[in-house]
């Protein structure tokens, strides 16, 4: 059993956050003629004031250094953080097809969910698949997200006080 599964054994994906799924929809649009990429990071229902046990798609790490074009992304596979929190992908298909090419059935190995976005972009333009390919449920979720944390965990006075030391 890896790491992902010792951490996240009892913990289902039960929904990606609404505001979520408009974010991936809106960077498609912006994106478009080219992909889209990134990839899914979930919070613990709890922390979202849900009464449920599990996970939500709340972020989308995008990769510095993807490269797109209208046909594929590619992510530079050096520039992925080792993150026990990545549940999967999300990418777009500007040619509006919403099914995984062969390319993406190669990448779905990495999370268990997996959802591309297809032109013209509308609230409807989008479907999840399991690592195999095969369609799946994903709910979306009308969650208030969490404030996102700060890079640094530090504060100026912070750093005066180890300085005085």
């Amino acid at each position: 059993m890896g790491l992902f599964d010792a951490l996240f054994r009892s913990s289902s994906i039960l929904g990606i956050a609404e505001e979520t799924l408009e974010f991936a929809i809106e960077s498609s649009e912006a994106s478009h003629p080219n992909e889209y990429m990134g990839f899914l990071r979930g919070t613990e229902a709890e922390r979202l004031g849900l009464d449920s046990d599990g996970l939500v798609i709340t972020d989308i790490l995008v990769v510095p250094g993807t490269e797109s074009n209208s046909v594929s992304a590619t992510v530079k596979t050096s520039q992925i953080p080792n993150d026990v929190k990545a549940l999967g992908s999300v990418h777009s298909h500007p040619n509006g097809v919403i099914s995984p090419s062969a390319a993406d059935l190669e990448t779905f190995g990495r999370g268990s969910v997996h959802i591309i976005i297809g032109a013209p972009y509308r609230r409807s333009d989008w479907q999840a698949f399991d690592s195999q390919g095969q369609r799946t449920q994903l709910n979306v979720i009308d969650v208030e997200l969490p404030e996102t944390e700060d890079f640094f965990d530090f504060t100026q006075a912070d750093i005066d006080d180890e300085l005085r030391r």
